[in-house]
């Protein structure tokens, strides 16, 4: 079983910044592509950025966030700058064993709980 925990959510006002991290357990970190999402209240889950030997990113947050991982650590991160109050919403990490392309929400085998992000104008 793959245990994924967030952390680094919290309020900032627009224009700040904040890191969020993934820790993984349970399984060999380095065999998965690891993603971030987010869902807003009252709306689908949206994807934010992946990584495995690219990296992916939604048109919304590109040149703002920044997604990276450390293998040794078995950790992925999600860099967040110039934070807008449209980027509030509950933030996902999740992995997939898929590779060589950006991977489908539906792709992803194994989710955290979550950590909510709120951005204040």
């Amino acid at each position: 079983q793959v245990q994924l925990v967030e952390s680094g959510g919290g309020l900032v006002q627009a224009g700040g910044s904040l890191r969020l991290s993934c820790a993984a357990s349970g399984h060999t970190f380095n065999n998965y592509a690891m993603g971030w999402f987010r869902q807003a209240p009252g709306k689908e889950r949206d994807f934010v950025a992946a990584i495995s030997s690219s990296t992916y990113y939604a048109d919304s947050v590109k040149g703002r966030f920044t997604i990276s991982r450390d293998n040794a650590k078995n950790t992925v991160y999600l860099q967040m700058h110039s934070l807008k109050p449209e980027d509030t919403a509950v933030y996902y990490c999740a992995a997939t064993v898929v590779a060589g392309r950006r991977p489908e929400l539906h792709e992803y085998d194994y989710w955290g709980q979550g950590t909510q992000v709120t951005v204040s104008s």
